[in-house]
């Protein structure tokens, strides 16, 4: 029997606990431990067998861990832990704030490479499977245009915007993509959308005792880089409504590519994820890579790499003679 991929986490909130049921749902994986800053004992796993143990010990289990997926923030935490848990593990993370990924892939990069590790950097939906949709489309139709488009779906970071506003109890925010944007993008009439024609955002919000709700809600509508430029409906709930109808975290989005081919037609692609839960499905994302960062590093690679750099048949558990029988 094949011995399985031995995975670790580091980091057990949302995205931890997500992860830990992704490879519960597979064959080839197993779990050896859970690694995080709180206390061990204050950390309850789905399977109450998994040990759970404190980041800063990490470097005493290095010999049951292949892989070590990293669950932690992309604002705090990552910066930190990506290149110094890539000095000592292969790794494989989700960083998501886009304008600065090239500067941590060179991080981590130099550090994976001085430990003889792979790393694998914001995996992902976005980035990640919509980065390689991004660029698919520009490399078949290189006469075109590419939109994204997020959601219906809850932004953490907006929603977190939205609660530092004084006067807010507690809130969350999702964002709309127009329906009307994306049927002009179908068309392939390839309009030029501004950003408050691709996307509205809609906030619910708890006040605390006494606020004044229209000041607050001037206060986000207002807000820049988050909601100054976006058509934005402030609406005020109560507590019991915000945890009985927006507990979930659902998200999704599309990305579109249309262009002309070389004859002269109209070509449109496009590709959508509609996800109940966000951190739910972006941890299966870490898991089948982790599988890729594994295989990589058995044939001796080293250093980062992000989704463009990985063939996609080493995210299946089935052999290349498997997926050409059956799947190509």
């Amino acid at each position: 029997m094949t011995e399985k991929i031995r995975i670790a986490i580091a980091g057990y909130g949302n995205l931890g606990r997500g992860t830990e049921a992704a490879i519960a749902q597979t064959s080839d994986m197993q779990l050896t431990g859970i690694y995080s800053r709180r206390n061990p004992k204050d950390v309850q796993p789905l399977d109450s067998t998994i040990p759970v143990r404190s980041l800063d010990d990490i470097a005493r289990y290095k010999q049951e861990i292949d892989v070590l997926i990293l669950c932690g923030g992309s604002k705090n935490d990552l910066p930190q832990q990506g290149p110094a848990l890539a000095a000592q593990f292969s790794t494989v993370d989700s960083f998501d704030t886009h304008a600065r990924i090239p500067e941590y892939f060179e991080s981590v990069d130099s550090a994976a490479r001085s430990g003889g590790n792979v790393a694998l950097i914001s995996i992902g939906w976005d980035p990640g499977l919509f980065s390689l949709n991004r660029m698919l489309g520009e490399a078949i139709l290189p006469q075109g245009d590419t939109y994204t488009f997020w959601g219906k779906g809850l932004s953490q970071g907006h929603s977190d915007a939205v609660r530092r506003v004084p006067g807010v109890r507690a809130a969350v925010q999702y964002t709309v993509p127009s329906a009307e944007a994306i049927e002009q993008v179908r068309s392939g009439s390839r309009p030029t959308l501004s950003t408050r024609q691709k996307h509205t955002r809609d906030c619910y919000v708890v006040l605390e005792d006494g606020a004044d709700a229209e000041q607050v809600r001037q206060a986000i509508v207002t807000m820049p880089d988050y909601f100054a430029d976006y058509d934005t409906t402030v609406t005020f709930i109560s507590e019991e409504t915000l945890r009985s109808e927006h507990a979930a975290m659902p998200h999704g989005g599309f990305v579109i590519r249309s262009g002309e081919s070389g004859t002269g037609e109209k070509q449109v692609v496009e590709y959508s994820l509609t996800l109940e839960s966000n951190p739910g499905f972006t941890s299966a994302v870490l898991v089948a890579y982790a599988r890729a960062a594994y295989r990589l590093k058995q044939a001796g690679e080293t250093g980062a790499r992000t989704v463009f750099d990985i063939a996609p048949g080493l995210l299946s558990p089935r052999s290349a003679a498997d997926l050409r029988r059956d799947l190509l």
